[in-house]
Order: structure tokens, then sequence, then C-alpha cells
């Protein structure tokens, strides 16, 4: 026992003489630099040794480069919504007619799809009094205009709004315009904060937006996302490129406005694909600015004058562009010219493709109607075309869009052709013709092969072949000839014309 203790004893003097050793030298005892504390023993017993930690190389390289993993976080909208939130309205309405259900559905259509959007005006909570329901709006000028959804406004007899600070004004309707659910209503109040706009062309998917509303009537809710897609399309909605986010909006949102993270207003939420009337992910709001558009014509006149040319459009496909010359897949292909119209006098026809209207690209079917749309009724639009294999322009002079337009028709994959696509026509004799309500001389009888493969039907009315009109079938069978590994039949549809592209092989 004695001699462990003096060889405890020995060991720390040891340890101390090192210390005051290393310390008057200027040494550290800093493991990583000096390697004297590994080599120290008892100077008279040898058997223990203290023995220091090799350093690790991983670690010693990890803590040798800082900052080589980058790290960011998500945006705080706080200061956002603090100099924002106070222009955003929780809107009240009692409606003239009692409503059978909470949601206004945009259309039946056809679409299976459009049974899923809903516009999403939501009833009071709590309970539910018959005739009365919520939304959202966003005052845009101090003097005390609120825009907000047609469909939240557009069946009120009493609107009531109400400011953050808990004021409640009754609120007049301006106006309504039913074909871009745009609304503006009119409080008497003054000094109001308003809302800054932003640029809807400069939205780009992936980039930060947030949602303020009264979703379920929870006043001034702010939900965050991204935008998903822009100018989408939606079933029946022809004027509106819609703005996609993941941005959580419910019924009570509609008519509040989407911001961008320089507190700018970029849309007006409008719309929320739903199998089950809430949230799932998907919302679509109106560009603000079309919005804007209605906004000032409403204030100035009361009402929206919008333009047309007289054409139905479709969207040009990568078969379609190849048949008809096109480098890249791009334009609205004119698939019907009414008699008697602007386009038909300045020489469109079926198989153009309009590419451009006053130096603006056409990218999708969907701008055009948009662009078109937004001109003065009565005003010269210069229109790019693709004619013929070679591009020109026409001016068009456009008209008020005094009823609803032709049809615009969808992007089928078919098409028809003689002989060599399986395809069999006969002639159709005046009668038929006035009964048919068609300018077409051929029928079809039998669709095989290629033509059934791209969706031909029996009853079509076969038009012209890639931009040339036809009469018989022999003309149908020389184009089809001379076409080339695939061919653009225009047919007529009951009362919709189409282009359906067809691969020969």
């Amino acid at each position: 026992m004695g001699n462990i203790r003096m060889w405890l004893l020995a060991a720390v003097a040891g340890l101390l003489m090192t210390v005051v050793m290393n310390h008057r030298s200027g040494n550290s005892l800093n493991t990583a630099q000096s390697p004297v504390i590994a080599q120290t023993r008892a100077p008279e017993l040898s058997p223990p040794r203290f023995t220091a930690t090799a350093p690790n190389p991983a670690v010693t390289q990890a803590t040798a480069v800082p900052g080589t993993t980058r790290v960011t976080g998500l945006p705080d909208f706080s200061q956002l919504v603090a100099e924002n939130g106070a222009a955003v309205v929780n809107i009240s309405v009692t409606e003239k007619v009692q409503k059978t259900n909470n949601f206004a559905m945009p259309s039946d259509g056809d679409d299976p799809l459009s049974q899923f959007f809903h516009r999403f005006q939501n009833p009071a909570p709590g309970r539910a009094p018959p005739g009365h329901g919520i939304g959202s709006g966003f005052i845009v000028s101090s003097d005390g205009y609120v825009l907000t959804n047609a469909h939240v406004v557009a069946d009120a007899a009493e609107v009531s709004v109400k400011l953050t600070d808990r004021r409640e004004f009754p609120a007049k309707v301006v106006g309504v315009d039913k074909r871009s659910d745009v609304a503006l209503i009119k409080i008497a109040a003054t000094g109001l904060p308003s809302v800054r706009f932003g640029d809807p062309t400069r939205v780009r998917a992936g980039q930060w937006v947030i949602a303020i509303g009264s979703p379920f009537g929870f006043e001034s809710s702010v939900t965050a996302g991204v935008v998903s897609a822009v100018a989408r399309a939606l079933p029946d909605e022809t004027y509106v490129p819609f703005i996609q986010t993941d941005a959580a909006v419910n019924p009570g949102n509609s008519g509040g406005p989407l911001f961008n993270l320089d507190g700018e207003v970029i849309g007006i939420n409008s719309q929320i694909y739903s199998r089950t009337g809430g949230f799932m992910g998907m919302s679509f709001a109106i560009p603000i600015d079309i919005a804007l558009n209605v906004k000032e014509q409403l204030m100035h006149t009361g009402k929206v004058s919008r333009s047309r040319i007289g054409v139905a459009v479709q969207e040009v496909n990568q078969q379609l562009a190849q048949t008809f010359g096109l480098g890249t897949p791009h334009g609205a292909l004119v698939s019907l010219v009414e008699p008697k119209s602007p386009a038909e006098q300045a020489g469109l026809k079926p198989g153009d493709v309009i590419t451009s209207v006053n130096g603006r690209n056409i990218q999708r079917s969907l701008d055009l109607p948009t662009v078109i749309a937004a001109l003065p009724p009565g005003s010269q639009a210069k229109i790019g075309i693709w004619h013929d294999r070679k591009g020109s322009e026409v001016m068009v002079k456009t008209i008020l869009l005094d009823s609803e337009p032709a049809q615009t028709a969808g992007s089928h994959e078919s098409e028809e052709d003689g002989g060599k696509l399986g395809l069999a026509v006969r002639p159709i004799d005046p009668s038929e013709q006035q009964e048919l309500h068609t300018r077409g001389h051929l029928v079809v009888e039998q669709v095989t092969g290629p033509a059934l493969a791209a969706g031909l039907q029996v009853g079509d009315v076969v038009l012209g072949v890639n931009g040339a009109s036809i009469s018989t079938a022999t003309d149908m069978k020389t184009a089809v000839a001379h076409a080339g590994h695939s061919v653009a039949l225009l047919i007529q549809r009951e009362d919709a014309q189409i282009y359906i592209p067809v691969d020969l092989g």
C-alpha cells in the first residue's frame, strides 16, 4: 500500500514539474500541439504510462474548413404581413336568392376535371343562416375601392366590409365581371391603407407567395406556399391564365390577395381544385394585371368591353407543328374562321397559326383570347401568322365581344385521310349540309387503321387537309399522298371544328 502511495506521489510531482517547465518555456498544454504529456512517465516507476489520445484527422479537417456547408433558412413573412395585412378586408353578403349549396361550380361541362374546380365562397362560421356568405377582398385605393371576386358579390342584396381595426361599412357594388370573376365595390371611407401591385409577367414557378384572407370566417389568416405554375388554363375559363400555387386557401379566402415577397399583390385568389370542397394543395389566382384592367373599366363605365376577331383556335402539339412546318410547337392554330368576321376579311384561314399580336408572342392557344380581349373594340391589331410554311403579318380590326365566341377546340390527337389512312368518305348533298350546319362536302362513313388510332369517328365532316380546303375524295387522297409522314385534317364534329394530326408511319 505504501509503495502505491509513493508511486502516485512521484507521478504527480513529475507532472507538476513538467507543467512548470513548459509554462516557463512558453509551451501550451494543448494535446494537439505538444506531445510532451504523451511521453511523460513517472521518474522511478516504469510500468504505468500516460498516453494522450491521437487526434482524429477527419475531425481536424472538418473543423479546419469552417462554412463548407451552406445552410439557408425559410423566409420570415411577419414584416410583409404587418405592412400589408391592414389592407385586406372581410366581406359579408346577404344574397338576393338563397343558394342550394355553399360552393359555386364554374361549369358542369364535359371535362371530367371541371367538377373538381371550386370557386370558394363560404357560409358564415358556426351556424350558416340561409342567404348569407363571406369572402375576402383588398383595398386598392385610399378612398375606399375594394377588389374581390365576382362570385362573392354577384347575387348580393347587401354587402358589408369589415376592416382589421373592426370598423364595418356598407358597400356599394360598382360592377361585376363574371367572365374574369372580378368585382369592384366601394365603401364610404378615406385615408385607408391600400396594397401595391406587382407584375404578373415576372412571376415564376418556385417563387414564394402568401395569401391573406378569411378562410371559414377566420379573419386575417395568413398562409404561405410557392407558385406551382403560371398561365394555367382551367375548364370553361377562356380569358384568364391563372397563377397556380400550393398556398392553402379555403372557402372564405375567395377574393383575397396573393402577395409576392416584395409585398406586392400579383393575383386574386379565386378557385381551388378539390374533391371535398376544401384545400387539397392546388389553388388558382387571377393575375392582377387582368383584374386591374377590369377594375378601370368598371370604375369608369360600370361594365367591361372585350374584343374578338372571329376565330376558334386550338393548341399546337409536336405533331401539328411538324405537319405545318413549325420548328417548335407554339402559337394558336386556327381551326375555324367565322363568316364575315374581321378574321375572314383580313384573309385568315383554318390552318394558319397565329404567332403574335401587336408584337406580343403567342406561345399557347390560351394566350390569344386573353390578348385580343384586352384590346379596345374597333382597334387595329397586327397579327403575326404562320401560313403556308412561312411567316407574314395581317391587320385585323377587332369588334366588340357582345356574345359568346366560337367554342375553342381542344387538342385532340386524331386525323383523317383516304386509303393510306384507312378512311372511307362520301359526298354530302346540299340538304345534308343544311341539316349538319356545315360547309364541308365529305362525311366519314368508315374508319380503320391510322385514322381509327388517331380518333376519327363515323359522322365527322372533313373540311381540309394541311390547311387546304377539299371538296372531293380525290382532293383528299391527293393531299395525303403529298403529305409525308403525317397530315393534319380539319374536321367538323357537331358544332366544333378541330385539327386532328394523323401519323402515316
